[in-house]
């Protein structure tokens, strides 16, 4: 007989890091800094323990769907907070809590000597708690609600250094974007309210069918527009915000202008997996919507592809990772649209691990080097950290997917599964991913022997010293320009600790999991996939005969091949012929700069977007409320009302001469006015 699942054990997940957000922020002067960290991260910690006490029982057949609490009705729209937990949930609960709990011990170290160190715990324990309300609900508001939350709270921690110019710059770029995408997620939202009737995912997902059969005119468009496709795409536009897809996936690089924890944990496990997941979590609607399918397979192959481009050209140790970020999610995208929703989050899954390893072990670069963020400046760091260096290696060949690593079986699995569709826009997704493997390899080699092999770059150069927010972190005690800070040096183990500890999932947990999560029960009412989308699926479990052969046929594969010829080209141009590079980057100037000023979105958005919309507010502001509503009708009719009392102050003098005087020329003004007429006719004769 299955386990039951526990309300109160249930509660105890997201209210755990709840309460140390609470104490750190609210008490974090009283507790001190060791009080801080330990709230939250024992809170934190208590969550990922029941969070794996849930997924072994969701695993034995266990399952929860009801309310906690009912906050109101509306007629008969109920408003309440409760959870499902299904394998889908209590996989992104362990996913969450333990890159969460990596992400603060890491944090330890790394913010060592920040003056905000307890205000930085209370905000990431507060993500935590965010993202779970999120991936714990069963009903719209309390996704909405999680959805906001993490948004807000990513907009505190990317301008957690609020004195730096540039971090209130993004985190308001951020914020702004985000609303771009959640003003159609609310649409969506509310679409299912108007004609569902309902907030519950069961009700809304059990109506799906009538939803699908409806239709709504569009005046300015002509003709009908199915209801669950317009439904979907605004449910979509909300996960292109969230989950950073072209072309609101502008803040994303901007984010890095956090610290690089909070990096780690927008990238990896919460923010920018949101939309992704809710996709996933909305599988009975978006089956029901071929054209809704299509767009999201456009819009995850251009971003898989072109922001892998932008990576090819970054010097920035964190912006290379973050550009690889954009290009996975794409990635993830790509299989939504291929209805593969199973194979999607389980590239979340793998994705969450070595993209949280990749960006704390470029963390502890930059703690090595003193805050210099250039990658242009390291090389031959492999001698001096060597824990950074391994795990660093292993979430890079995890990244490119290379067998028998995470990031192989989730990596491959989509892009056979995009092969597999028989959705028109298949086909160029298909193109796309594949070319992306080539480039993500480069990239990502590309970085790794820049920084970790080659010529030691660093030496006979100052270092930065006690910054000011204008390199990137701070960490402290290990970012002074002291007398022996001119050469690099391994991070404490507080650092250090979190990288193997993440490195050992990014290496195995793609074996592991691969044949239940794709091929299993585990996914089984969590999502759906209706018959005419069966294929990608059906494709990859008849070719699927276990974890190993699927590495070792991919050894002649084309991804694999592209992957490889990605490495060695890296090698080839930077610690070979570090000319070539140079002279293809002369050569090919006017594409250089088109990456370099990211294909020019960012000015469109400042430039014509941003500023036209000023131009409009300005217009409307002083045309038409200063001008018409103030100058016209209320100053206006002011005026007017004055004027006229002017004129009749001026005809009321209270004298009798001048009313007897104004009686007469009223006489003679009607007679004149009736005999004109008589007067007129006679003088004709």
């Amino acid at each position: 007989m299955a386990a039951q699942l526990s309300q109160n054990l249930l509660l105890a997940v997201p209210l755990a890091p709840l309460a140390g957000a609470v104490l750190a922020g609210f008490f974090g002067k009283a507790i001190g800094r060791a009080g801080a960290h330990t709230v939250t991260i024992l809170g934190v910690l208590i969550a990922f323990v029941i969070s794996l006490i849930v997924l072994n029982d969701v695993m034995a057949g266990a399952r929860f769907n009801a309310t906690i609490y009912e906050w109101m009705n509306v007629g008969n729209l109920k408003m309440e907070v409760g959870f499902l937990v299904d394998g889908l949930t209590a996989m992104m609960m362990v996913v969450v809590t333990f890159v969460s709990l990596m992400v603060h011990i890491y944090t330890i170290g790394y913010m060592a000597e920040d003056p905000g160190y307890q205000r930085f715990f209370s905000y990431i324990s507060l993500f935590t708690f965010s993202m779970l309300m999120l991936v714990m609900s069963n009903n719209f508001l309390q996704l909405f609600f999680g959805w906001e939350a993490v948004g807000l709270v990513s907009y505190l921690l990317i301008g957690f250094w609020y004195t730096k110019p540039t971090a209130i710059f993004a985190n308001m770029k951020a914020f702004l974007v985000n609303r771009v995408g959640d003003f159609g997620f609310i649409l969506g939202i509310g679409l299912i309210v108007a004609y569902g009737g309902t907030l519950s995912y069961g009700e809304a997902f059990g109506k799906a069918h009538e939803l699908a059969r409806l239709t709504f005119p569009m005046p300015l468009w002509g003709g009908e527009w199915m209801l669950i496709t317009v439904t979907c795409i605004c449910l979509f536009i909300g996960a292109m915000g969230k989950s950073a897809q072209f072309p609101l996936h502008v803040w994303l690089p901007d984010s890095m202008e956090g610290p690089t924890p909070i990096s780690a944990l927008i990238h990896a496990a919460t923010m920018v997996t949101a939309g992704i997941f809710m996709v996933a979590r909305m599988s009975p609607l978006f089956e029901l919507s071929d054209t809704a399918l299509n767009f999201i397979l456009i819009i995850g192959a251009i971003t898989a592809l072109f922001m892998g481009f932008l990576g090819i050209i970054q010097t920035d140790i964190k912006r290379v990772v973050a550009y690889s970020t954009l290009s996975q999610l794409g990635y993830m995208t790509v299989a939504l649209g291929a209805s593969a929703y199973s194979v999607a989050v389980f590239h979340l899954m793998t994705h969450a691990f070595f993209k949280a390893l990749l960006f704390l072990a470029a963390g502890s670069v930059i703690i090595g080097m003193h805050h210099d963020q250039d990658i242009r400046n390291m090389g031959g760091l492999r001698k001096y950290m060597p824990i950074t260096w391994i795990t660093s290696l292993l979430g890079s060949l995890a990244l490119i997917g290379t067998p028998f690593f995470a990031g192989f079986y989730s990596k491959d699995s989509i892009i056979e599964a995009v092969h597999a569709s028989h959705l028109p826009a298949a086909h160029w997704a298909y193109y796309a991913v594949v070319a992306g493997v080539f480039v993500t390899a480069f990239y990502s080699f590309r970085m790794y022997f820049l920084v970790f092999h080659g010529k030691e770059n660093f030496h006979h150069k100052p270092f930065p010293g006690e910054h000011d927010h204008h390199a990137d972190d701070h960490a402290g005690a290990h970012g002074h320009a002291d007398a022996h800070a001119h050469t690099p040096h391994e991070s404490p183990w507080v650092v250090t600790l979190p990288l193997v500890l993440l490195a050992i999932p990014s290496v195995v947990i793609g074996y592991l999991t691969i044949g239940p999560m794709l091929f299993g029960d585990f996914f089984k009412g969590a999502i759906v996939v209706h018959g005419e989308h069966h294929p990608a699926m059906k494709e990859l479990a008849g070719e699927f005969h276990g974890a190993a052969a699927m590495a070792i046929h991919s050894l002649t594969s084309l991804p694999f091949i592209l992957a490889l010829s990605g490495v060695v080209v890296a090698y080839l141009f930077y610690m070979v012929m570090p000319a070539v590079p140079v002279a293809i980057g002369k050569a090919l100037s006017p594409l250089v700069r088109v990456l370099e000023n990211k294909y020019y979105l960012d000015w469109f958005n400042e430039n014509v977007l941003a500023r036209g919309a000023r131009l409009l507010g300005t217009g409307l502001w002083k045309g038409g409320d200063m001008g018409l509503i103030d100058g016209v009708l209320i100053n206006g009719s002011a005026r007017a009302v004055g004027l006229l009392a002017n004129i009749t102050r001026r005809v009321q003098t209270g004298h009798v001469y001048w009313y007897a005087l104004v009686m007469l020329l009223g006489v003679f003004g009607l007679l004149t006015w009736q005999l004109w007429p008589a007067l007129s006719g006679l003088a004709g004769h």
